[in-house]
């Protein structure tokens, strides 16, 4: 379920279960999200130091917290952090796609989609009822990869229109 081999192409990519023990899947997720922080769809500024000092450590003590990488001749190339949630009304558990990360080298190359099938994998290992994740409106070529993965907007009744993902910032 965690790890999907390589076919003979150098394409296509290794997708391993984050093991943050591991300094070396420490250090890609850390590079990883930096690199997806300074894109324009991750907000254009990389993380703090404190924040790539705190986050390996924080994140193996959270409840919930499932993860993969990407690897592809021997480098990191991609990262999908998720987070267990849960549906009243299904009455069970959800996989919340909190960041997926595809280096911007290896984009269009089947990355995304081997992370979103392991990211399905441990949801459905786990009992979830559904994968959710935000995405930017103008992230089009996100939304496509979305929808080649079987993703589609949340509406329980067209009437009432599509969900909307808000923050307030505490």
């Amino acid at each position: 379920m965690a790890e999907r081999s390589p076919s003979a192409s150098t394409l296509a990519p290794t997708v391993v279960a984050t093991d943050l023990r591991d300094p070396a899947h420490a250090a890609a997720l850390v590079a990883l999200l930096d690199h997806y922080a300074r894109d324009p769809m991750g907000g254009g500024t990389g993380l703090s130091d404190a924040v790539k000092a705190a986050l390996p450590d924080r994140l193996a003590r959270w409840p919930g917290y499932v993860s993969f990488l990407a690897w592809a001749d021997g480098s990191p190339v991609g990262l999908i952090n998720c987070f267990e949630g849960f549906s009243t009304f299904a009455a069970r558990p959800l996989l919340n796609v909190h960041d997926i990360v595809v280096h911007a080298a290896r984009r269009g190359r089947g990355v995304g989609q081997a992370l979103l099938a392991a990211a399905e994998d441990a949801a459905r290992a786990r009992g979830c009822c559904k994968l959710t994740l935000e995405v930017l409106s103008n992230n089009h070529k996100a939304l496509a990869a979305y929808e080649r993965a079987g993703f589609a907007p949340y509406v329980l009744d067209p009437v009432a229109g599509q969900a909307l993902f808000l923050q307030k910032w505490l």
